[in-house]
C-alpha cells in the first residue's frame, strides 16, 4: 500500500476509534449537569453510562464477524454512521429516557467501529510497518482515558453538556466520505457469528445489571429484582452451555483451562470495574461534594488519569522482564491503597491537595496492571487465537464498566444521596472504599497468573489458519 494511502488509513481509523473511546469517559464530568437539567436520579445516571458500555460489550466480537462477512470498510462506515446519528439523538434528547436509548444505539455503533478499525489497519500495513502503526493507533485511542473527563468538563462548562455529543456529528460527517474515498474494501474469510451466544450473554448481562440497578429504587427483596437476578444467572449459565456446544463460539470455553488466560481476565474484570465505577463517582464528588465546576473537576482528575501516559508505556516494556503476575499484583494493590485512602478522607471540608497523593498512587497502579493483565491473556493462547483472546478481554472490560458502576451505585444509594454535599460524601466514601475492595480482588486474582507467562504453543491443526479472520478480532 502506498505511503499516502496508508497515512489516510491510519488517520481515519484512529480518528474514528478515538471518538468512540472518548464517549465512554467524556460523560463523567457532565453527569452532574445532566442530572440537574433532565431531573435524573441515580438509576437514570447509571443507565446513561451503562447503556453505552453494555451494548458495546455484547456486540463487540459480533462486529468483527459482520465485517468479515459483509466487508470491513462497509460495516466500519455503517458503524460510524450509526454512532454519528445516535450522537445527534443524544444531544437533542428532550428527556433522560431518550438519552439512555440513544446511548445504547451509540454503543452498538462503537461495537462496529472499534474492531473493524483495528482489522482494516492490520490488513493495510505490511508486517514491517504494522507494529509502529498499531502503536500510534493505540496511543491516540488511549488519549480518551486521559482526555475524556477533561474534554467533557471544558465543553460542559464552556458550552453545554449537549455539545459533548454534537461534536461527534461534524467529525463523523467528514470521516465517512473520506473512508469511502481513501480506504479500499477488504473482506475476511466469511466468518459466521455466534448469534445464540450474543442473545444469551446479552440477556444474562441485562438481567444482572437490571437487578443491581433497580434494587436501589425498589429494594433487594422486591420480586422484580429477584426475578431479574435469577433470570440473569440462568441465561449466563445457558450461555456457557451453548458456548460448549456451538461450532464457532464467541468465547471458546477451552481457553479457560489456561491459568494465564483465566486469571488475567479475572484481574482485568476487577480492575476495570474498580476504575470505571470510581470514575463515575470521582467527577461527581469534585462537583457535588467539593463545589468544583465541570472543567475544574476534569482538570483535577489529571493526577489520576494522566499517569497512564507516563506509567503504562514503562510497564509495557517491563512486563516481559518482570512478568505479568508481578506487575498485575503490584499495580492492583496500589490501586486498592489509593481508592481506600480516598474513601477514608472523603468529606465536604476536604482540601483538594489531600486527594493528589492517593490519586497518583491509584493511577500509577492501574497503569501498571493494564498492560500486564492483557499480556497474560494474550501470551496464554496459541498465535491463531490471539484475536479472539483479545476480543474476550475487551468484551469483559466493557462488562466490568457496567458492573463497577452498578455495584458502587448500590453502595452509594444505601448510605447517601444527592441532597447536600454532606449526604453525597456519606455515600461516596463507602462506595469508593468498595472500589478499593474490587482492586484488592484483582490483586488476588493476579496471584494465580503463572510467574512467567509463556506464549502458548500452536497446536497441530488440520485446517489452514486464516489470518484475515484472526486479525479482525484483534481488538
Amino acid at each position: 500500500m502506498a505511503r499516502k494511502t496508508s497515512g489516510w488509513l491510519l488517520g481515519l481509523t484512529a480518528t474514528a476509534s478515538l471518538m468512540v473511546a472518548l464517549d465512554a469517559t467524556v460523560i463523567a464530568t457532565a453527569l452532574t449537569r445532566i442530572r440537574l437539567d433532565l431531573s435524573a436520579g441515580m438509576e437514570q445516571l447509571e443507565w446513561t453510562v451503562n447503556a453505552y458500555s453494555l451494548s458495546f460489550a455484547v456486540l463487540l466480537m459480533t462486529g468483527a464477524a459482520l465485517g468479515d462477512r459483509f466487508g470491513r470498510r462497509r460495516m466500519f462506515v455503517g458503524g460510524l454512521s450509526l454512532f454519528t446519528a445516535a450522537s445527534a439523538a443524544c444531544a437533542a434528547a428532550p428527556g433522560i429516557g431518550w438519552l439512555i436509548a440513544a446511548r445504547a444505539v451509540q454503543g452498538g455503533g462503537a461495537a462496529l467501529v472499534m474492531p473493524l478499525a483495528m482489522a482494516l489497519l492490520s490488513n493495510g500495513f505490511p508486517p514491517e510497518r504494522r507494529a509502529r502503526a498499531l502503536g500510534v493507533f493505540a496511543g491516540l485511542t488511549g488519549l480518551a482515558v486521559v482526555g475524556g473527563p477533561v474534554v467533557g468538563g471544558i465543553v460542559t462548562q464552556g458550552l453545554a453538556w449537549q455539545w459533548i455529543f454534537w461534536l461527534n456529528v461534524p467529525i463523523g460527517l467528514v470521516v465517512i466520505p473520506l473512508v469511502f474515498q481513501r480506504i479500499p474494501e477488504h473482506r475476511g474469510a466469511g466468518a459466521s457469528f455466534d448469534l445464540g451466544g450474543v442473545v444469551f450473554v446479552t440477556g444474562g448481562a441485562l438481567g444482572s445489571v437490571w437487578g443491581l440497578i433497580r434494587a436501589n429504587s425498589v429494594g433487594w427483596g422486591a420480586p422484580e429484582v429477584d426475578g431479574a437476578l435469577v433470570a440473569g444467572a440462568v441465561l449466563l449459565a445457558v450461555f456457557v452451555v451453548w458456548e460448549l456446544r456451538v461450532e464457532q463460539p464467541m468465547v471458546p470455553m477451552r481457553l479457560l483451562r489456561s491459568r494465564g488466560f483465566s486469571a488475567g481476565n479475572a484481574a482485568g474484570l476487577f480492575m476495570y470495574a474498580s476504575l470505571y465505577g470510581s470514575l463515575f463517582f470521582m467527577a461527581q464528588f469534585l462537583q457535588t461534594g467539593l463545589n468544583d465546576g465541570p472543567m475544574g473537576a476534569g482538570l483535577r482528575l489529571m493526577p489520576w488519569t494522566g499517569t497512564v501516559t507516563v506509567v503504562a508505556p514503562v510497564a509495557g516494556v517491563l512486563v516481559n522482564r518482570l512478568g505479568a503476575r508481578t506487575l498485575t499484583v503490584a499495580g492492583m494493590t496500589l490501586q486498592a491503597v489509593g481508592m481506600s485512602w480516598i474513601g477514608l478522607i472523603a468529606e465536604p471540608s476536604l482540601g483538594y491537595p489531600q486527594l493528589i497523593a492517593p490519586m497518583i498512587v491509584a493511577g500509577a497502579g492501574v497503569s501498571m496492571a493494564m498492560p500486564a493483565a492483557q499480556t497474560s491473556v494474550i501470551n496464554a493462547v496459541a498465535p491463531q487465537e490471539i484475536g479472539k483472546a483479545s476480543g474476550v478481554f475487551n468484551m469483559l472490560r466493557q462488562f466490568a464498566a457496567v458492573l463497577g458502576v452498578a455495584v458502587l451505585a448500590a453502595v452509594f444509594t444505601a448510605k447517601g444521596g444527592y441532597g447536600t454535599a454532606r449526604t453525597f460524601s456519606d455515600g461516596f466514601a463507602p462506595a469508593i472504599a468498595v472500589s478499593g475492595a474490587l482492586s484488592l480482588a484483582g490483586a488476588l486474582s493476579g496471584l494465580l497468573i503463572p510467574r512467567r507467562s509463556r506464549v502458548a504453543r500452536q497446536p497441530t491443526v488440520r485446517a489452514v489458519p486464516r489470518p484475515a479472520q484472526s486479525s479482525a478480532r484483534h481488538i
